[in-house]
């Protein structure tokens, strides 16, 4: 699939940040929603979906397959499932685009369906390695084909019955989790996932909402959940909170910026997810939580976050599960705090849409920060709430949260940084800029 146009964009300080804002739907339950709808037997209703490109080819994935899914003129979106068991074969490939989430929780999705399907994804996409979800489900016994090193272009065949399986996660992936429990559906019998790790549970949340039967135990550390297979999923109404991940963006840049005071609104705090606000916290950061509240069955609050000067931590490893995809901006938050932030323990950044490790640390010394690799993660010397030297330029290597993360690095410099590409941002946060100029008083 053709990249767009690069798209670059210059930014440098524009002064306090201030106002209300909303951010887009929760990305990793936008994908579900859609997915258990899908597999649901009636009509589902889901508001508040995020309408970035990566969720936007599970749609087109999960309506290749037989699904119903329309877009209402209010902004919901109706999902008419097939059943478990009953996607279709699809006509063509499945375009993934840039998503490794689609990629990933379809291939388990399809795994046990008697279908072939085949999934294609764009330059960035098919560096990525799917060897991890590639392994249990051949166990459960699809037949899949990839290219070489484990990565897109790939075929899955499908097979049903398949085998239940007990599979202990190597690494701490809720993608591979979730893939294996979505296989697990249409699977005779009781399959088990064992976290060594805990991770993200928004599928365990989601699939005990549709119905599923589904069990978490803690047994010698370790989470063990249990689904039991040939399921009939019962349609829902969905409200989908706003994504901790967009909201990190805006909570680390009001944080950076003297005397900037904003509102983000809606923002999901699920605890497998909402790390970041606990490390920026910890720095000293100025964050409140106001009408906290549970919204579908997750923890959601509005978001009131003030400048503070922050102070460098060590990020605890024990985090990272929680905040694996807040790691460029928390790298941005350590760059202008006082001392030396050390934020390690997450060798899984080198394996994301970049090698987010490399490509921040590039970024950041570019800018003017003194940053020191490591295999997995950085060390940073903070300035102390000196602005960035900027006149820089930084390669988002098609990667949206490099991009936004050195736009906000931008809000806290001197001089202009310019991201040679942009417009991966509308993966995830379609909306960003306009925010951007809003909170900024450009809009």
């Amino acid at each position: 699939m053709p990249h767009p146009a690069p798209r670059p964009f210059s930014i440098a300080a524009r002064g306090p940040l201030a106002g209300r804002i909303t951010v887009p739907g929760d990305k990793s339950i936008s994908h579900r929603a859609l997915m258990l709808g899908a597999l649901a037997v009636g009509t589902s209703r889901i508001t508040g979906l995020l309408e970035g490109e990566d969720v936007l080819a599970t749609a087109a994935a999960l309506r290749g397959m037989g699904a119903t899914i329309i877009r209402e003129d209010d902004g919901a979106w109706v999902v008419d499932g097939v059943g478990v068991g009953g996607l279709l074969q699809p006509e063509s490939a499945l375009e993934m685009g840039n998503s490794g989430t689609s990629t990933r929780l379809l291939m388990g999705l399809v795994a046990t369906h008697p279908i072939t399907t085949t999934f294609t994804g764009d330059a960035s996409l098919s560096k990525r390695p799917m060897g991890r979800v590639i392994e249990p489900l051949a166990q459960m016994g699809a037949d899949i084909t990839a290219s070489p090193g484990g990565r897109l272009p790939l075929m899955v065949r499908g097979i049903a019955p398949a085998v239940r399986i007990d599979y202990r996660l190597p690494v701490a992936s809720a993608q591979v989790k979730s893939a294996v429990l979505l296989a697990g559906l249409n699977t005779p019998g009781i399959t088990r996932v064992i976290e060594p790790v805990p991770t993200r549970d928004h599928s365990e949340r989601m699939l005990a909402g549709f119905g599923a039967d589904l069990t978490v135990e803690e047994t010698g550390g370790e989470r063990i959940i249990a689904i039991r297979g040939e399921a009939e999923l019962q349609p829902q109404q969905i409200t989908v909170p706003g994504d901790p991940s967009s909201a990190a963006f805006w909570a680390v840049a009001a944080s950076i910026v003297p005397e900037s005071d904003i509102v983000i609104a809606n923002v999901g705090l699920n605890p497998t997810r909402a790390g970041l606000f606990t490390v920026l916290r910890a720095m000293g950061a100025d964050i409140e939580e106001i009408d906290r509240r549970t919204v579908g069955g997750e923890p959601v609050a509005d978001l009131r976050v003030r400048h503070a000067a922050l102070s460098a931590i060590e990020v605890p490893h024990d985090l990272a599960p929680s905040m694996i995809d807040e790691y460029p901006i928390l790298f941005v938050a350590a760059a202008l705090a006082e001392g030396r932030t050390v934020a390690r323990g997450a060798e899984e950044l080198r394996v994301k849409e970049s090698d987010r490790i490399a490509v921040m640390a590039t970024a950041l010394r570019a800018a003017g920060a003194r940053i020191e690799e490591f295999e997995d993660g950085l060390t940073i010397e903070g300035r102390g709430g000196a602005p960035l030297a900027g006149n820089a330029h930084a390669a988002s290597h098609l990667d949206h949260r490099i991009a936004m993360a050195m736009t906000v690095a931008g809000l806290a410099a001197i001089a202009p940084i310019t991201i040679d590409d942009i417009a991966p941002v509308a993966t995830s946060y379609p909306a960003f800029f306009g925010t951007l100029d809003q909170l900024t008083g450009q809009a």
